[in-house]
């Protein structure tokens, strides 16, 4: 069946953020006396929601604090770090949305992010424009690797999971996608090279390459 839609993730996917949330996270944990490398923090927590990341760390750590009430903090330290420290997109990721408008395919953003979150990024790089749905980590009750954030979008379109294609950059993001019967492609960061992704349809290395995938499946 040819493609309908492509569904995106953000964060490693589409924009080189994953710095930036380690960062974000090393200011909020530091009354807390914690740190991590960005590393230990990719390879932990890249592809989780913040407030999952959050109960694991307040239930690891012992701390003193809500893991809403952290989550709250982290998401506003990053939404102003990105600010003024705009994270830079992946090379190919604007004209890659571009191109799969001009093909007449449905694009959606599912993202783990929080709304404010996405928000700083998606309007530092003018992206809104080229989703028809943005899906956020509040417009869930439950996240990746959950089905349900695809799952939504692929409704909101009223279309089969058959006619879509998603692209993701982690184990969390692509078992999110394949549960919800996407043909799913992962374009692996620097920290997830190593990861399992043998549940995956499809693995490229770059942008460029999903393009070429997603041009012989139209």
């Amino acid at each position: 069946m040819p493609l309908s839609a492509i569904y995106f993730d953000l964060d490693g996917t589409l924009v080189d953020s994953e710095h930036l949330h380690a960062v974000s996270w090393n200011k909020v944990l530091a009354m807390f006396d914690l740190h991590f490398s960005e590393a230990e923090f990719c390879q932990q927590f890249a592809g989780k929601p913040t407030l999952e990341a959050a109960k694991v760390l307040v239930e690891e750590h012992q701390l003193s604090l809500s893991a809403s009430a952290l989550a709250k903090k982290k998401h506003t330290v990053f939404a102003e770090i990105s600010k003024l420290h705009l994270p830079a997109l992946l090379p190919g990721a604007k004209a890659l949305l571009a191109w799969c408008r001009e093909q007449g395919v449905k694009v959606a953003l599912v993202t783990g992010s929080a709304k404010e979150e996405a928000h700083s990024i998606l309007t530092g790089h003018d992206l809104a424009k080229y989703f028809d749905v943005i899906f956020t980590r509040d417009d869930v009750e439950q996240p990746k690797p959950h089905p349900e954030p695809y799952l939504r979008a692929i409704a909101h379109f009223s279309l089969t999971a058959s006619s879509g294609l998603a692209v993701e950059d982690t184990v969390t993001g692509s078992s999110s996608a394949k549960s919800a019967e996407l043909y799913t492609v992962v374009v692996p960061n620097k920290y997830s090279l190593s990861a399992d992704f043998s549940h995956a349809d499809d693995r490229c290395s770059s942008l460029f390459d999903v393009q070429a995938l997603i041009a012989s499946k139209l």
